[in-house]
């Protein structure tokens, strides 16, 4: 072969334009005019799937944490309204009269009592105490919460807040 001459081709079969030693080739367009699809193309990867787990959980702890955080504060508020109200369970009868207005323990113990049994909502509860000395009325709630998303991650599926309110049980002797 001569150096300068493209090399010769059999003959009664085209194989195309003569191609140089140091011709480029084209490269193909991968999709659906080729026919053939790229080798990851349909996929996902390894990384996207742990990340979309990752921030589904960091939503989840988002969404369930402020819930806590309503069901300690309602919590907190129901405690202090019930104790709100055994603190006004004063003994009406020797008010009337003039007398001394006294708050009897045991009455503003079940004043509150009846507070939460009329709140008639799910998974509230609560006590009230008095005080040894009488003079205080501590009021305890507990609320049950139910986690929205935290659970599909293998979390507990409630958690139980408290709240808890004391009230002074004050006299006067005007």
């Amino acid at each position: 072969m001569s150096r300068g001459r493209a090399p010769r081709r059999p003959a009664g079969r085209y194989a195309g334009p003569p191609r140089h030693r140091y011709a480029f080739r084209a490269a193909r367009p991968a999709g659906p005019s080729t026919g053939r699809r790229p080798a990851d193309q349909g996929r996902v990867s390894v990384f996207l799937a742990i990340a979309l787990v990752a921030v589904l959980v960091i939503i989840g702890l988002v969404v369930d944490g402020a819930g806590r955080v309503r069901a300690m504060q309602r919590a907190d508020n129901l405690a202090a309204e019930a104790a709100r109200a055994g603190g006004q369970a004063i003994d009406v009868a020797a008010a009337v009269d003039g007398d001394a207005k006294v708050v009897d323990p045991e009455d503003a113990r079940n004043a509150a009592n009846l507070y939460l049994a009329r709140l008639d909502e799910p998974g509230v509860t609560g006590t009230a105490e008095p005080s040894a000395d009488g003079e205080h009325l501590t009021v305890t709630v507990w609320i049950t919460y139910d986690t929205a998303m935290l659970d599909l991650f293998g979390f507990p599926d409630t958690y139980v807040t408290r709240g808890t309110a004391t009230v002074e049980l004050v006299t006067t002797s005007d």
